[in-house]
């Protein structure tokens, strides 16, 4: 069975599920949002709001991921009569071990229903030191490196369509009137100058973090934060030909030490008796990835509400 024709099937067959859960005038969003890790909450800007778990829906796969949940949501943002927006509360990892057909399935199928847009959302790691915790990043570019050194693409394969671009540009990969859009809503905000910045995503594969040494290795290529997700989804949205726009928001900073403590000075040093001080080891966990959510879900919450009725 050719890829184009599975699609085709899956997306009929949940069309029709969605008609018995969606009321039709929701049915045609122009909108399509991924909410990342702990950013679930930017529905709640979201008014006549229709849910259907991905469980109801043939293609999707389940999140398995602390602060996703694995829910559809259609309703309406912006002001007056709203614009009509599709959610996806929870998003699929590779390191779940979804296979990248499934982890893009979503996007593929948002396409499908007509989206236009399609703003993403990811919890990351500040490569940057100039980037504080908490700061929303508007990723301008990417590196990829499961895409450049292993079979992580998700366009590998025959093509989904005779319409898709075999070799897929991605010079243009971030739209520029989108971003435009979002920095005319944090003024429309009255937000902060510090509250958001530009910067290039890191992809890893996951799902542990970073060594010093590979932080150190993704600063040094120019990278500003580093994530375990998005890319294979603005790679699905660009070959559909959607307008893309993604807003990741700095968690944690990537611990990346000046200097390693020499173990060996420290041996030395208590064989020869000498007092002896033991720095607390840094670390990072994804509670803290979490925490720093919960704590900005307002403001990314209204950020994307006033980005979606500028469109």
């Amino acid at each position: 069975m050719s890829p184009t024709i599975n699609i085709d099937q899956l997306f009929a067959s949940s069309l029709e599920t969605l008609r018995s859960h969606v009321p039709e005038r929701l049915l045609s969003p122009k909108v399509g949002i991924v909410c990342g890790s702990g950013l679930s909450t930017l529905a709640d800007s979201m008014r006549d709001i229709h849910s259907v778990p991905y469980s109801l829906l043939d293609g999707f796969g389940s999140s398995t991921v602390l602060g996703h949940k694995s829910v559809l949501a259609f309703g309406l943002m912006g002001p007056g009569d709203g614009v009509p927006v599709v959610a996806m509360l929870g998003r699929f990892h590779p390191y779940e071990g979804h296979p990248l057909s499934t982890v893009v399935y979503p996007i593929r199928f948002l396409a499908k229903l007509g989206i236009k847009n399609l703003i993403i959302t990811n919890a990351a790691g500040a490569l940057n030191p100039s980037i504080p915790v908490g700061t929303i990043v508007v990723i301008q570019d990417h590196i990829a490196l499961p895409n450049l050194t292993g079979p992580l693409n998700p366009l590998l394969g025959p093509p989904i369509s005779a319409l898709t671009p075999r070799f897929l540009p991605l010079s243009d990969a971030y739209s520029r009137s989108l971003r435009r859009l979002v920095f005319l809503a944090s003024h429309k905000l009255s937000l902060p100058d510090s509250a958001l910045t530009e910067g290039t995503y890191a992809w890893v594969s996951g799902p542990s973090y970073e060594t010093p040494a590979e932080g150190r290795f993704l600063r040094a290529a120019g990278a500003d934060v580093v994530g375990m997700s998005t890319v294979p989804e603005v790679l699905a949205g660009r070959e559909a030909g959607l307008e893309v726009c993604v807003l990741s928001l700095a968690t944690n900073a990537v611990v990346i030490p000046d200097t390693y403590r020499s173990i060996k000075a420290e041996v030395a040093a208590e064989l020869a008796g000498k007092p002896i001080e033991y720095p607390p080891e840094a670390v990072v966990s994804h509670e803290e990835v979490l925490t720093v959510g919960r704590q900005k879900a307002e403001l990314m919450r209204s950020l994307v509400d006033t980005v979606v009725g500028l469109i």
